[in-house]
């Protein structure tokens, strides 16, 4: 069971239902801290060390270790871990025997005072409930102070277990419905994208004569359309502010260009911007380091933007909402991937002579701004009903959180 994300920030134990009693986390098992590993401990071979991105994500690569150390930081599968630091949170393991890192608990229940699957929906809560006491500017760290002396209420044994049968039942309700607006989130975009994909290299008209554009990654375009270098659609400008004053502009994946005191940043920030890229409204900007992963788009504001990036100026032949639709969609980044230097796909770089290599379908002027026009209507509709979806799984997450809080704190009457 994952660790479950709550917004509540209930603690007030002062009155308790008939039956229950006060603890403390400390007395509710015995907590292993995990083996203090370092990089020349690891191997190809030997179990699995299993770290905190392990934890919240399955994908994540394992290091591994083939020593000899205590069989106290063996995990097996069914285990229950709590990660305290970086990361807070509450996990059943379900993978094969592995090695616990530090900064991980291992928590051998003490099954006198709580029924284990209880102690899995408790921790959920307190362990989120422990976040405002974690410190650390760029990470969480709970001390072991905060961690085993924070107050808890236990229910009888009986009613343990009738309240970890009941959330076991009604959060698997939830879930599921969670799970639906998840599905629904994915093939809006599925959908998003296919509908960008079309019109930015097949236009509007699906009667239109089509011919073989002879460039892979574009398919068949409309017989009328172009097909054009980069070199002759676009020239690299590279004008240096000198006072570092212009609106600062950042490039995401997923958002394309927008001005960074729109977003929420936490990445360093230089004191001066003296010497950054100055843009104009129209120009096409490229992160050079992640244009592998789609990091590119067009401006729609004058601006300045990290010397390390790229700005190519459209010499005519784009309209800027095509345009920016255009270099977005998944398929261009990875014709961008081709043309980029570098050995391993995190360090792949898209520098100009590349770029100025690749080919592009140039639909008519008046064209673009149909297009564009035409997906700027269906695209807002779609991300209309993704913002509303989005809301609902926020209240279906509240609505689970909200009772486990009510369970575990006495607040639910569960017969």
């Amino acid at each position: 069971m994952n660790f479950i994300k709550t917004a509540t920030n209930y603690h007030d134990l002062s009155s308790m239902p008939l039956g229950w009693k006060k603890s403390y986390v400390k007395y509710l098992g015995n907590y292993i801290n995990g083996y203090p590993f370092k990089p020349d401990n690891w191997s190809f071979q030997g179990k699995p060390i299993l770290r905190i991105q392990n934890l919240s994500n399955p994908n994540a690569d394992f290091n591994r270790y083939e020593g000899e150390i205590s069989e106290a930081y063996l995990v097996h599968k069914g285990d229950i871990l709590i990660s305290w630091s970086a990361s807070l949170g509450v996990y059943k393991w379900l993978g094969e025997d592995a090695w616990l890192n530090q900064h991980i608990f291992k928590v051998e229940i003490n099954t006198k005072l709580v029924f284990e699957e209880y102690f899995v929906w408790l921790a959920s809560w307190f362990i989120k409930e422990l976040e405002h006491k974690a410190h650390g500017s760029t990470m969480q760290h709970l001390t072991w102070n905060a961690f085993g002396n924070f107050p808890v209420l236990l229910p009888p044994m009986p009613e343990q277990k009738a309240i970890a049968h009941y959330l076991d039942k009604e959060t698997a309700k939830i879930d599921q419905l969670i799970e639906a607006k998840k599905r629904l989130l994915e093939l809006l975009d599925e959908k998003r994208r296919a509908l960008i994909t079309h019109a930015v290299t097949r236009g509007l008209n699906p009667d239109v004569p089509m011919r073989d554009s002879g460039v892979e990654w574009i398919g068949e375009i409309p017989k009328h359309w172009k097909v054009e270098f980069a070199k002759w659609l676009f020239k690299e400008i590279d004008d240096r502010s000198t006072t570092g004053q212009e609106e600062l502009l950042t490039v995401s994946h997923i958002t394309g260009i927008t001005p960074r005191s729109e977003k929420d940043v936490n990445m360093f920030k230089a004191e001066s911007m003296e010497g950054y890229k100055v843009c104009q409204s129209g120009d096409l900007i490229i992160n050079t380091l992640w244009a592998w992963m789609g990091a590119m788009g067009v401006s729609f504001q004058p601006g300045i933007v990290s010397p390390s990036y790229h700005v190519y100026r459209p010499q005519g032949e784009y309209h800027p909402v095509y345009l920016d639709y255009l270099v977005r969609i998944p398929i261009f980044a990875e014709e961008a991937i081709r043309y980029s230097k570098g050995v391993w796909i995190s360090c792949l770089r898209l520098y100009p002579e590349e770029f100025f290599q690749i080919l592009l379908p140039v639909p008519p002027l008046e064209e673009q701004y149909k297009i564009g026009k035409y997906l700027m209507e269906k695209t807002k509709k779609l991300d209309n009903l993704s913002i509303a979806t989005k809301k609902t799984m926020d209240l279906l997450q509240e609505r689970r959180t909200s009772l486990i809080t009510a369970a575990v704190t006495g607040q639910l009457k569960i017969s």
